[in-house]
């Protein structure tokens, strides 16, 4: 790669924030003790005392209660906790029937798919061509046995955001617990847990340019909830391990940088992006829901040549985006989400995420869809899938 990087993944991670290393920074060279009581020494005070801050700072945020969020290590460990602490909690007293949809994320897919080995049974709804899950059918899977429903907030792939105060208002009417993936909306798509009747959310933190492994897992006061990882009794013994001191500081910092402002800035490039790629570039699909989707997300299907193609020529070019294509997935399996909105492998493969973050600016967005042009143009010239 020659030049500078224009890095156009962010919903895989951000890069990140200066200010929030420098808040960071002290937790791990000054006040670096082990989080201790009101009755320990003063450096391990210090440290709880920080950590007490950041939680604060980040349950207002989403309206919680700090006893209410639980720090994790991401959103793989947060929804992990969320369905199997659940399962452990309420499957021998009232079901063992769980409900997700065919387009979350694998960390919430593949625990269901732990606890079916349990012998816990797992319904999978379907969605609709932009991703919408079918309220209706929600309401007919829901049983005596459902103990939880799984929905994300938004999709991570092609950005559509679900109703998920409609979601959470049949749970409630149905006296089944919601919980719901929010990593990609969270501080970005309002969200008030007071307000919306999820019990889980997962949240986490290198989606808004804070620091890796350190995510969360908003649990409502009096949600059943089993500790699934044994060890010691941090996080009002739900999750056991020595807390991420630095990394809940950091956390706390960079959901105090996202502003609404950025947000609508992030919307104006995602929308730039989407009208001039289906404008200017033939024979493209825009994946996803046109205007329910996530302000920093287009997903685009650039019919009749493979996304890793496109991929790899932009990164050559210093772009630096992501694909459905299953020669870009390490199960070698086109994407579940394009396949589950109706998408056929051709429409998979083809398929380009574009996603936006703080240090992105509209020259970005201008210069990809001129190069992505330019690759298109060239590679369907030479394809023979484009020769009809």
């Amino acid at each position: 790669m020659l030049g500078k990087l224009v890095y156009l993944d962010n919903a895989a991670t951000t890069r990140l924030d200066e200010r929030v290393l420098e808040a960071m920074t002290p937790y791990f060279l000054e006040t670096y003790a082990v989080a201790t009581s009101e009755f320990g020494y003063s450096a391990g005070i210090e440290a709880r005392e920080a950590l007490q801050e950041a939680r604060s700072t980040i349950a207002g945020v989403l309206g919680a209660s700090p006893e209410e969020l639980i720090f994790t290590s991401g959103s793989t460990e947060s929804s992990n906790m969320a369905l199997k602490g659940v399962a452990m909690a309420l499957g021998e007293k009232k079901g063992r029937h769980i409900i997700t949809s065919r387009i979350e994320d694998f960390p919430v897919l593949n625990s269901a798919r732990a606890l079916e080995k349990q012998g816990f049974r797992v319904t999978t709804l379907d969605v609709d061509a932009e991703g919408l899950v079918d309220l209706n059918q929600l309401k007919d899977a829901i049983t005596g046995e459902t103990i939880l429903v799984s929905i994300q907030h938004a999709n991570q792939e092609i950005g559509t955001v679900q109703d998920i105060a409609a979601i959470g208002q049949i749970c409630r009417e149905k006296g089944v617990l919601l919980h719901s993936d929010a990593t990609h909306t969270f501080t970005r798509v309002p969200l008030d847990v007071r307000e919306v009747g999820v019990d889980l959310l997962t949240i986490a933190a290198h989606t808004i340019h804070g620091p890796r492994g350190i995510g969360g897992l908003y649990v409502r006061k009096g949600t059943p909830i089993a500790k699934w990882m044994d060890g010691g009794f941090q996080e009002f013994n739900l999750r056991a391990g020595l807390e991420n001191i630095p990394g809940a500081v950091g956390f706390a910092r960079a959901v105090q940088l996202v502003t609404p402002e950025e947000t609508t800035r992030l919307q104006a490039l995602r929308d730039r992006l989407i009208d001039r790629v289906l404008s200017e570039i033939p024979h493209t699909t825009l994946n996803g829901h046109r205007w329910q989707r996530l302000p920093q997300n287009a997903n685009v299907t650039f019919h009749f040549v493979e996304g890793e193609s496109i991929t790899l020529h932009l990164d050559m070019r210093g772009f630096a985006v992501s694909t459905g294509s299953a020669c870009f997935s390490r199960s070698l399996e086109a994407s579940h989400v394009i396949l589950a909105i109706g998408g056929d492998h051709e429409r998979a493969h083809g398929s380009v995420r574009f996603t936006f973050g703080r240090f992105n600016t509209m020259e970005d967005v201008d210069s990809v869809v001129d190069a992505v042009a330019e690759i298109v143009t060239l590679l369907r010239q030479i394809s023979p899938l484009g020769k009809e």
